[in-house]
């Protein structure tokens, strides 16, 4: 991890939320995170902290499939997956379908939360930020992750829209942060971290990135590998005075 560039105000485009209109995607891209990212992915970072700061009580806003509640089971922690997709019938109970920006819940509920590479799916991600600044104990700390616009360097001149700002991007997201949360900590990683050994690992990596079957076969096989991906993106550690 390394600090980085300094943060770059200005709003960008949501990315289309998919999730329910083709699973597929989705599935292929927890597939290759899961075989070709040998230190895993940063649910992993953040379930650890979770633990060690001693939580509870944590909501795991825009959850998914509950890949952070299952990090968490055994630990004595409560999480309550929520997300507005259907495959948070695969979550581990307690699971709510709910939108981030209208949570289910009284004010000071949770002593922690998390709210994993979602953001980005929302036009107005404040919203999101403030509901769970709600719905937090003062205290309780709230880990915010989301990519880099430069992600993926070595796919620029296949996927579509690289380069342009999203709604909550790696460098206009600590500015959206500080203005609702306090900011106790941003890491930022720019590292080559994902190794595709064959063009079969890249068609299911290209999916994942949101290209049709058709298109990252094709796109696959116009590129050589062996291929190292350097992943841009960086996770806010936060906390609600």
């Amino acid at each position: 991890m390394n600090a980085g560039p300094r943060p770059e105000p200005g709003p960008g485009q949501a990315l289309p939320c998919d999730y329910d209109t083709d699973p597929g995607r989705f599935a292929a891209g927890q597939a290759a995170a899961q075989r070709f990212t040998p230190r895993g992915d940063i649910h992993s970072a953040v379930a650890r902290r979770l633990i060690a700061e001693g939580c509870r009580r944590v909501a795991d806003i825009g959850g998914g499939n509950g890949t952070l509640a299952r990090l968490l089971a055994g630990h004595g922690i409560t999480v309550v997956t929520l997300d507005r997709a259907a495959h948070i019938i695969r979550a581990p109970r307690p699971a709510i379908r709910a939108d981030a920006a209208h949570l289910p819940f009284p004010g000071a509920t949770f002593d922690g939360a998390a709210a994993l590479l979602m953001l980005y799916h929302l036009a107005d991600p404040g919203s999101a930020l403030r509901e769970a600044r709600r719905v937090l104990r003062p205290g309780a700390l709230f880990a915010v992750s989301t990519v880099s616009r430069h992600n993926d360097p070595e796919l620029a001149s296949v996927l579509p829209h690289w380069g342009r700002p999203l709604s909550f991007d790696a460098e206009n997201g600590p500015g959206l942060l500080q203005a609702v949360f306090d900011i106790v900590d941003i890491e930022r990683w720019d590292e080559p971290i994902v190794h595709l050994p064959d063009r079969g690992a890249l068609t299911l990596y290209l999916r994942g990135r949101g290209l049709p079957a058709p298109r990252a076969a094709a796109a696959a096989q116009n590129l050589d590998t062996p291929l190292t991906i350097t992943k841009r993106g960086m996770i806010g550690w936060l906390r609600y005075r």
